[in-house]
């Protein structure tokens, strides 16, 4: 296989700010995402930032930095699909040939090389997905604690089902993205949103490796749970 690796850091960050290289018990946020990419194969791993502050500690940690995002694409309301297809695009500049995209958040520093090596896996042993992706549990259950409001009435239903359901556990299981991995089929991406994709196949995460750091508070988490496991 021949997977290319995107890290997209843009310098811009308004929950924690600059937090793509704040330290992180010891090392720069992004370097966790590269030093994964480089355990699985380190050929094609490229950050995609339009920040030369950046750009620099990302090479320091060995991430290929040759490719530059346009600045237009390192906005607020630039998507993931744009930022994966210019670097997409840039690679196919470059006659560098690949088999899958692999998007690697930078926010998702508990996740390992083993995660993405399983994702690999899954993404090789069903050639029709569009995408395998990481997920956890998903923290409501449309079956059991999560509601919507009766745009008449305002009253509150069940989101999904009948409503009879008295114990989690008995419920079906439900999902949602963790952010941590994404392994997707470059034909798939060129003709169609992430989220239009018809084929979708899971990898479960356990909770303690899917904290997404968007906030101080997830920032603190994830810091207690890596200095807990180091000892």
């Amino acid at each position: 296989m021949n997977p290319l690796f995107i890290i997209p850091a843009r310098g811009g960050s308004k929950g924690i700010p600059r937090k793509n290289i704040k330290p992180l018990c010891g090392k720069p946020l992004i370097a966790y995402s590269i030093e994964a990419a480089n355990q699985v194969d380190p050929r094609y791993v490229f950050v995609s930032t339009e920040d030369e502050e950046i750009a620099q500690v990302a090479a320091a940690y060995g991430a290929a930095t040759d490719y530059r995002r346009p600045a237009e694409l390192a906005t607020d309301t630039a998507g993931s699909r744009e930022v994966i297809l210019d670097l997409m695009d840039w690679a196919d500049s470059q006659g560098i040939k690949y088999d899958c995209v692999v998007l690697l958040q930078p926010t998702s520093p508990l996740r390992t090389a083993d995660d993405i090596r399983h994702c690999l896996r899954l993404y090789a042993e069903n050639p029709e997905a569009d995408m395998v992706v990481s997920v956890k549990d998903a923290d409501c259950n449309p079956y059991y604690d999560c509601f919507e409001a009766d745009p008449q009435s305002g009253l509150l239903h069940i989101s999904k089902g009948d409503g009879l359901y008295t114990r989690r556990q008995d419920a079906p299981p439900a999902y949602q993205y963790n952010g941590a991995v994404y392994v997707i089929r470059p034909e798939s991406i060129r003709q169609m949103p992430l989220g239009a994709f018809p084929q979708r196949i899971p990898y479960i995460m356990p909770r303690d490796r899917s904290i997404d750091l968007d906030t101080p508070i997830d920032w603190l988490m994830a810091e207690t749970l890596m200095t807990q496991q180091n000892g």
